[in-house]
């Protein structure tokens, strides 16, 4: 009888583990979640990024979106795969595409020298020293990117850095009109 009592807590390791694979192979390792695709974006005011400082000035992503479509980068200067998609970014902005930055989680002089460094893209950066914005728009880490229509709805949610063309063409046929709500 002590025998069966010594192997009990081995029967049920080894079912949970036979639970848990399971789990694991019917999961999808692509899915990314885009609860916040025809959300509007979150209203939170953060500090600007002026000359290294989060400087005393406050826009939240509507306001800085100024009314047109826009493409929003949480990135940070730690962040390699950030390093990654920049080029990517520096393309949209000659295109003519709005881009405004968050710096994620970021030292304000550190996100200043990584610009300074690989070249600034972004009309304007925000501040999102503690990550609230992030948590609001449901980012799984950093880098990701919205499109955001006029009226500061999010047409598009991509996950990880803009690679390709692909990516772009994504991101931009997300600013498209005929891709707005209203």
């Amino acid at each position: 009888m002590k025998r069966w009592l010594a192997v009990v807590p081995l029967i049920v390791l080894v079912a949970l583990a036979v639970l848990f694979v399971g789990w694991s192979l019917r999961r999808d390792p692509a899915y990314q979640p885009d609860a916040m695709v025809g959300q509007a974006v979150p209203a939170m005011t953060l500090p600007v990024l002026t000359n290294g400082t989060a400087g005393p000035g406050q826009a939240d992503l509507v306001t800085a979106a100024a009314g047109q479509p826009t493409v929003v980068n949480i990135f940070a200067s730690w962040c390699a795969p950030c390093r990654i998609e920049h080029p990517q970014l520096m393309a949209l902005r000659e295109q003519g595409v709005r881009v405004i930055g968050v710096a994620y989680k970021d030292d304000p002089a550190a996100t200043a020298a990584f610009l300074e460094e690989l070249g600034d893209p972004f009309a304007v950066v925000l501040v999102d020293a503690d990550g609230r914005l992030g948590l609001e728009l449901g980012s799984s880490g950093v880098p990701e990117t919205f499109a955001v229509d006029p009226w500061g709805t999010i047409t598009v949610k991509h996950s990880g850095p803009i690679v390709d063309q692909a990516d772009l063409d994504r991101l931009t046929e997300g600013l498209a009109p005929e891709r707005w709500s209203r």
